[in-house]
């Protein structure tokens, strides 16, 4: 009898902590989903731009596209999401060149022509501060706007923390990663989560004002998560509610156009 109830239980057990184990060793394919892009792929984008790699700590070249507004105000350092390449993110540059920024957009190692793969929070950090670093060669704190969309905000939101910029803006924000596990699945351990993206400590961190944008309709990332942020806000500090509006397509939506112009005016 004693062994059939062990028998029971390790047919029980095995079979999760294997789930638990796949979850574990391959975090990096169920958070990340990039796009590659051969290396000699053109990109085709209207005004003006440049294409530049910059080289981080280990010699990793990460590929970044430069685009020029007339009369620029400033920069702004734009994370993405966590699909797809610059030869689509690259779409969303004249959103902002038109209202006179420039734009500095990174793709994370093994998305588009960036080398590499992404193995760890440290080394994803370290690669944002290196190209962050860049950009203050051509542009002092007070020019630069650091923004971050979806998975590209807890990285927004920690890079905002250890610098000084002019603000701040997050689109679609999660409270933190191990918030938003819980929530989508409750039934896996949080310690197995070696990316952790906690928007909350770091907005705590955040000298310069902070601008959040979330849609009600959001099913990728609740909008509950931002109402939540707004527990660590300063008194300068702001959460944009758009009616309505989903997880994907900020530039298709008229309040959010209008709401962004006057922030960067």
């Amino acid at each position: 009898m004693k062994r059939k109830i062990v028998y029971l239980i390790l047919l029980l057990f095995i079979p999760i902590l294997l789930l638990f184990l796949f979850v574990y060793m391959n975090q990096e394919a169920l958070i990340f989903y990039p796009n590659r892009l051969n290396k000699d792929y053109v990109f085709k984008f209207e005004g003006k731009y440049e294409e530049k790699n910059i080289s981080v700590k280990d010699g990793t070249l990460l590929n970044t596209i430069w685009f020029k507004a007339d009369s620029s105000k400033g920069l702004i350092f734009y994370l993405h999401g966590n699909a797809g390449a610059l030869d689509h993110w690259g779409q969303l540059a004249s959103v902002y060149s038109n209202l006179k920024y420039d734009l500095c957009m990174i793709d994370y190692r093994g998305y588009g022509k960036s080398e590499g793969t992404i193995n760890s929070q440290s080394e994803l950090y370290s690669d944002i501060q290196t190209v962050y670093d860049s950009i203050c060669k051509y542009y002092s704190a007070d020019q630069i706007t650091i923004l971050g969309y979806s998975i590209g905000t807890g990285p927004a939101a920690h890079l905002a923390s250890n610098n000084a910029a002019k603000r701040l803006i997050l689109q679609a924000p999660y409270y933190s990663l191990v918030d938003l596990m819980k929530i989508k699945f409750p039934f896996i351990p949080t310690f197995l989560l070696k990316y952790r993206f906690e928007t909350n400590l770091y907005l705590s961190h955040c000298k310069m004002p902070v601008v959040l944008f979330h849609g009600t309709s959001d099913n990728v990332i609740p909008y509950a998560s931002s109402q939540k942020l707004k527990t660590h806000f300063k008194p300068n500090d702001t959460l944009i509610t758009l009616k309505g509006q989903g997880h994907n397509n900020f530039s298709d939506n008229p309040e959010y156009l209008s709401s962004i112009a006057k922030i960067l005016y």
